[in-house]
């Protein structure tokens, strides 16, 4: 079958727009007509029908067009009752006249919006030049490189070479193409032209690659982002790193080594720019990634106690099959320690020859020797991360073996083992920093007050307790086995203990010793008393491990556990599949080295958190993540899919993990019969309440009766994406990178001022609710303590209103540009600028520095439409200097009243007996403390990082002002006056940082 036309050049687009299509006709009043557009063919008019208006009326002349937008970005959208039900991406509007009036219409998909809009652009930027579209598409570029190749290949100089040479060519260009596929082209472009020959002339030869390498997604962003040219200059390039993909401190030198890096042709590269093909490079290459190269490397800090960390952990890790029937096997150490793990398990047994063994219980038939494991151990330790080891000893030995045991690791391990006493008058236990590259025993202890050389301790294996626990005469006791002193010794900040009650453990419990939890018991605790299992592992580490019933070695939600702190989640390894790729995901983070720090909701002595909250977090700020599946690349057909032939039925799914009231999971639709380049052009959006918790997980399935099978998936960190434009590597099932197999999408996460790291691009959004939230304290029930906090009351209702006040502001801005709220407000300036730039070039306003706020000065008289975004513009400011001047005050009220309140926090059980408060009553009375702490540390936290936002929102609109050119205007010393109020702005902000803020 002959395949479908891509869009691959301007021309393609006229030639669409001129065939004309139907497109529904949007009106303020919410009603919809269908309607038939065309493009006149002097390409000088839009027409539509039927029209109740003549002829002459139903149409739009191009030179009355102002501003072409995609989306629903205009009020008649905005305003329109089933706005909900038109999809954002297949939108589009056409601002005209001197009052911006708009056109509002909606495509049947996001291609052929794409198509109108980006022809109707070119059209208008082009409209003050002749045009002449067929020879302009011969003297592009990359018409004149691909030229170049043809001619270097062709060494007869003949002008027309043979096909195989001609598909060998196009194969070394784009080495992801089918040959099947490319001959197939050159057959229907010969039939086209009813040639007898398979000879390939230049203009096929570029007409065949054209079709064929040009991914139409890839040309529509190039084209808006080069304001309608066929290619990218530096500058082009500069902004759209900086307003798009969020990267800070770029040069125009920047931009140009990475056309010299990306761009194919000769002539590009000297003259600086970048054509389709480079850039298509450039998306696609690893400076595009959509995982945060910070990350890449050991990002967080690493001197926090050891139970403030999540531990990349193992289960039975010497097993590679399930644990059922699966022989023991020495690989199992090695994959897992070269996966960062740092929690890993050793069933020892007897073996002959005085000699200890691990194996798995129920197939003896491949035992290991303790000896040749430690051995692996020792050297594969800390190839993948330096940080420090647990070796889980699960000892079923006799005390002369037990001692064969102690002797090896000794001798082997030498002083990597960490056996230093803890110190009673120490609280937490030492920091992966201090603990870099030292082994740690976890096992039982013998009590060091006794002389004895052995003795018995309680025997807590896993299998035994499970069988236990099934079987009829199990009568609660528990089985004990002899400890010798050797072993004992090397166990000391990883001493096991029995969980009895979080009462009795949060008294009695020292801090080096460890709990180890059943998946079915750790799943109960976690679902009645998740508050205080999350105090309970500020202090103290928790070990969970699969139930015995997983007899297939399938593998525990790792996330479930995690939402309550616990440290050392054992997975499985050995087993693939969704629950292994959030782990594997999960431990990408933090350079890889196998810890990842806990969110300080989840760290500090005193804060509440609840896993299973609903909603909103105390004192951290809900984000918008927007995701837009645009396109993918090169999808294999699923392992042993065999009922469909070749062809697939792609659509892909994104899951969000992480605290419950964030999990929820969307699909787009599917595309039929497209494995090379399917496009899915949908955007979605998630609220997400905890962010440093969260995960996402992309899947592309293949749409099937029988049922859908996988093809790929990309785990991901919420903390490690990378705004913008961004292409995904997609793994296998059992978690290996595909070759060029990948997801093209955008990413925008907006109100991003909370937790973790600092947002790379300021980005601002209101929450869609009329009436503004706050964040409420709690009545403790002790006077004294109610009293302080009464007097936090005002300032935080003040934080929140500056806070969103200046958010609201920023909003109606972007709306009167026509942006989406995930626009940058860089972008905002860009749009702003354009509009105040009358047609002689010169500004219709300039930028004025008042108390180094930047200001715009209408110079005469402007449009009403352009007095609302001048005035919006106005507002916006005026709230982000009210912001930036309050803001130390209300900060320092609030942290007052946190520091006034934390003086009674050692008091509580005292000043709750006094008031007669105890059992549950005085507990909620400790617990509404905590939460009353926890908002106050947050909302200042979110003031102070707003206040940051602010500063650098002035920062970015006077630097968009100087390069757009709205300071041309003002009097002479106005570009130096700018720079000096720049610098100024640069002072207050380190200046503040070095002070209170």
């Amino acid at each position: 079958m002959p395949s479908e036309k891509k869009i691959s050049s301007a021309s393609d687009c006229i030639s669409f727009m001129q065939a004309g299509c139907e497109l529904k006709k949007v009106r303020p009043n919410s009603r919809i007509y269908n309607r038939f557009f065309t493009l006149d063919t002097d390409l000088q008019a839009l027409r539509w029908e039927p029209s109740k208006k003549d002829l002459e009326k139903a149409k739009l002349d191009i030179s009355a067009i102002k501003e072409i937008r995609l989306g629903k970005n205009t009020e008649t959208f905005r305003n329109n009752g089933l706005a909900d039900q038109i999809s954002e991406d297949c939108a589009l509007s056409i601002l005209h006249g001197e009052n911006y009036e708009s056109l509002d219409l909606v495509a049947n998909s996001a291609d052929v919006a794409n198509i109108w809009v980006s022809g109707l652009r070119y059209l208008v930027s082009r409209s003050k030049q002749p045009l002449d579209l067929i020879e302009g598409s011969q003297n592009t570029p990359r018409f004149m490189w691909l030229k170049t190749v043809f001619e270097a290949a062709d060494v007869d100089g003949n002008g027309i070479m043979l096909e195989d040479t001609s598909v060998e060519l196009i194969k070394q260009l784009n080495p992801t193409l089918k040959e099947s596929k490319i001959r197939l082209k050159f057959k229907e472009i010969q039939k086209s032209k009813e040639k007898l020959t398979t000879r390939v002339t230049k203009e096929e030869f570029c007409e065949a690659f054209s079709e064929l390498c040009t991914r139409p997604e890839v040309y529509f962003l190039l084209v808006q982002i080069s304001k309608n040219k066929e290619y990218l200059d530096a500058n082009d390039l500069m902004l759209f790193l900086e307003a798009e993909q969020g990267v800070a401190h770029i040069t125009e030198e920047m931009c140009l080594d990475i056309i010299r890096r990306y761009e194919l042709s000769e002539e590009g590269r000297l003259k600086g720019f970048l054509a389709i093909d480079g850039f298509t490079q450039y998306l696609l290459s690893s400076e595009c990634d959509i995982f945060d190269p910070e990350q890449r490397k050991v990002a967080q800090d690493m001197t926090q106690p050891l139970s403030h960390y999540y531990i990349n952990a193992s289960h039975n890790t010497y097993l590679i099959e399930d644990q059922f029937r699966g022989p023991a096997d020495i690989n199992g150490y090695v994959r897992a320690l070269k996966m960062s793990c740092r929690s890993i398990e050793l069933d020892v047994s007897d073996g002959p020859d005085s000699e200890p063994i691990l194996c798995n219980r129920n197939n003896m038939t491949t035992p290991l020797s303790f000896r040749s494991v430690i051995e692996v151990i020792n050297k594969f330790a800390f190839v993948a991360s330096e940080y420090p080891l647990i070796l889980c000893l699960g000892t079923h030995c006799s005390v002369p073996q037990q001692k064969v045991m102690a002797q090896h690791m000794k001798k082997i391990f030498g002083n990597k083992l960490y056996t230093e006493a803890p110190l009673p008058s120490e609280a937490y236990l030492p920091s992966p920093e201090k603990l870099k590259r030292k082994i740690i025993v976890k096992g039982k202890k013998l009590p060091p007050d006794q002389d004895m050389l052995e003795g018995e301790v309680t025997d807590e294996d896993e299998e035994a307790e499970m069988s236990q626990k099934m079987s009829e005469d199990y009568n609660g006791e528990q089985k004990v086995m002899c400890l010798c002193r050797e072993l004992s010794d090397l166990v000391s900040i990883c001493k096991s203990v029995q969980y009895r009650d979080f009462e009795l453990s949060m008294k009695n419990q020292s801090y080096w010793e460890i709990c180890s939890f059943s998946e079915t018991e750790a799943s109960r605790i976690a679902n009645e008393y998740p508050e205080d299992f999350v105090n309970y592992n500020k202090r103290f580490l928790s070990r969970v491990y699969p139930s015995a019933m997983r007899i297939d070695s399938s593998n525990l939600n790792p996330q479930d556990f995690w939402n309550c702190g616990c440290q050392i989640v054992a997975m499985n390894f050995q087993t693939p599949g969704p629950m292994m790729d959030l782990h594997t995901g999960w431990f990408l983070q933090n350079g890889g080295c196998g810890y990842v720090l806990r969110p300080s909701i989840m760290r500090d002595e005193v804060s509440y958190f609840s896993a299973n909250t609903k909603g909103i977090v105390p004192g951290v700020s809900p984000q918008a993540l927007h995701i837009k599946i645009i396109s993918g690349q090169n999808f294999p057909k699923p392992k042993g899919a065999c009922a469909k032939g070749d062809v697939i039925d792609p659509y892909v799914c994104i899951e969000i993990h992480g605290i419950p009231a964030d999990c929820s999971e969307q699909r787009t639709k599917t595309v039929q019969q497209n494995s090379d380049n399917p496009i899915f052009d949908e955007t979605f959006e998630f609220q997400i309440n905890l962010p440093e918790l969260a995960m996402i997980r992309f899947v592309v399935l293949d749409d099937d009766y029988i049922g859908d099978e996988f093809i790929g998936q990309y785990t991901i960190p919420l903390e490690c994406l990378q705004p913008g434009y961004r292409h995904i590597p997609l793994r296998s099932f059992v978690g290996d990178i595909m070759e060029h197999v990948t997801l093209f999408v955008h990413i925008a996460i907006t109100n991003r001022s909370g937790g973790g790291k600092a947002p790379k691009r300021s980005l601002s959004v209101r929450i869609g609710k009329k009436v503004r939230e706050y964040t409420m304290l709690r009545n403790v029930g002790l006077k004294t303590i109610d009293d302080i906090f009464k007097i936090a009351v005002h300032p935080l209702r003040e934080a929140t209103d500056v806070r969103e006040n200046m958010q609201n502001a920023i909003v109606s801005v972007k709306e009167l540009c026509g942006l989406p709220p995930i626009a940058s407000l860089k972008q905002c300036m860009l749009t702003l600028s354009s509009r105040l730039i009358n047609s002689d070039d010169t500004p219709s306003v300039s930028l004025i520095m008042k108390d180094n706020f930047p200001y715009l000065e209408p110079l005469g008289m402007i449009p009403d439409v352009q007095k609302k975004v001048l005035a919006a513009y106005d507002l916006m400011i005026q709230e982000s200097k009210f912001l930036i001047e309050t803001a130390d005050t209300i900060h320092d009220k609030i942290i007052q009243c946190q520091k006034a309140g934390m003086e009674f926090h050692e008091e509580l059980h005292n000043l709750g007996a006094k008031e007669g408060l105890k059992g549950r009553k005085l507990n909620k009375a400790i617990e509404s403390f905590a939460w009353n702490i926890t908002v106050l540390k947050g909302q200042s936290d979110l003031l102070k990082n707003a206040k940051n936002e602010a500063l650098e929102n002035m920062k970015q609109i006077q630097l968009a002002c100087l390069s757009c050119g709205l300071s041309k205007a003002a009097a002479g010393g106005a570009e130096a006056k700018s720079k000096r109020s720049l610098e100024a702005i640069e002072e207050k902000e380190t200046g503040d940082e070095n002070g209170r803020l």
